[in-house]
């Protein structure tokens, strides 16, 4: 059986013979969806031909007058009857007769998908680029707070416990008490703020120790809550796999506390030979996931899951809970020198 003619047609890429006049000889079927064109019609030049300048006697098209020289070239090319699309192609002579009648062969594809697809890539490069140096300015504020404002309060803290014990006025030493009262409530909050810009845990333990010391934080401010965390995961992630699922289990139990009305939530870290599994998933009265699934905290959750080349999932239902489920791939977890 000859495959020619079945594999002329099947091609993705669209193939057109035509003359030296620019006229269709032979067109294959991915050539006619994407032009529009039919055996008999000339092939138009593209947008750049028809307006450069050219040597004398040089050939219009680009592709042929510098055969053998370019072996590709995009460039737009209007469609039969509709617009011009962007289109990449390759031009080879396969026929010289001795009068001079002339073959050429014309493989042209169609870059919008491509360029969408490029685009797309760069969008999530610069957002991989741009989480990194926000993760980084988060990690020096933190810093900030807890070795320069938290050491300053301290150390005001300690000042006004030596002044009390100095002073026998009952009134005065009352007021010195409600003041330092005070500062503890400030350094409270400043370890809460530099825990929740980047905590230090997560650096120095890793982010098993540092999810349970945030489930532990939020148990104290719900004590109706009950939050639990499984896992078979207790090894070291690469960094930016630790502070990427860290920011997920935190934009997820924030968004728990705050709508969901749950009592019980879950935490899950499932690890296999593939790579990591996390479930969260709360008992709590669930939302319209289509209706919700442009709102930032899902879409940063995704966003961050993406970055590692994993799969998020959301499953709602009102009134039976919500439950995410994200899946990274090992190469995106292993730590540099494991």
């Amino acid at each position: 059986m000859d495959y020619t003619e079945e594999l002329f047609h099947h091609l993705q890429d669209g193939i057109i013979i035509m003359d030296g006049k620019r006229q269709i000889r032979k067109i294959n079927k991915a050539a006619e969806k994407l032009m529009g064109w039919h055996v008999g019609d000339v092939v138009p030049f593209c947008s750049y031909c028809e307006t450069r300048k050219l040597a004398a006697h040089e050939e219009r098209c680009y592709l042929i007058a510098n055969q053998g020289k370019v072996p590709y070239f995009e460039s737009k090319m209007p469609r039969m009857g509709e617009y011009l699309i962007n289109v990449e192609m390759s031009n080879a002579l396969i026929y010289e007769a001795d009068d001079g009648d002339k073959h050429y062969l014309l493989v042209m594809r169609d870059v919008t998908v491509k360029n969408q697809q490029e685009a797309a890539r760069l969008s999530k490069k610069m957002l991989h680029h741009l989480t990194e140096a926000k993760e980084a300015e988060h990690k020096r504020l933190s810093q900030e707070l807890h070795d320069g404002v938290g050491q300053s309060l301290y150390s005001v803290a300690i000042a006004m416990d030596n002044l009390s014990m100095a002073i026998d006025d009952e009134q005065l030493a009352a007021y010195i008490q409600e003041v330092r009262d005070e500062v503890g409530k400030a350094m409270e909050d400043v370890k809460f703020y530099s825990q929740s810009l980047r905590p230090k845990s997560l650096d120095q333990l890793g982010l098993l120790p540092t999810i349970e010391t945030l489930v532990k934080s939020l148990r104290q401010k719900r004590v109706d809550l009950h939050i639990t965390v499984v896992s078979n995961c207790y090894d070291r992630l690469s960094p930016v796999a630790e502070i990427n699922l860290y920011r997920v289990v935190q934009e997820a139990l924030h968004n728990i506390m705050k709508y969901a009305e749950a009592t019980e939530v879950q935490i899950i870290f499932e690890k296999d030979r593939f790579g990591l599994q996390l479930i969260i998933q709360d008992n709590g009265i669930g939302f319209n996931v289509e209706e919700e699934k442009e709102g930032l905290g899902l879409l940063h959750m995704g966003e961050r899951i993406s970055q590692l080349k994993g799969k998020t999932v959301i499953q709602s239902v009102a009134g039976e809970g919500t439950k995410i489920t994200a899946y990274i791939p090992k190469n995106e977890l292993i730590r540099e020198g494991d």
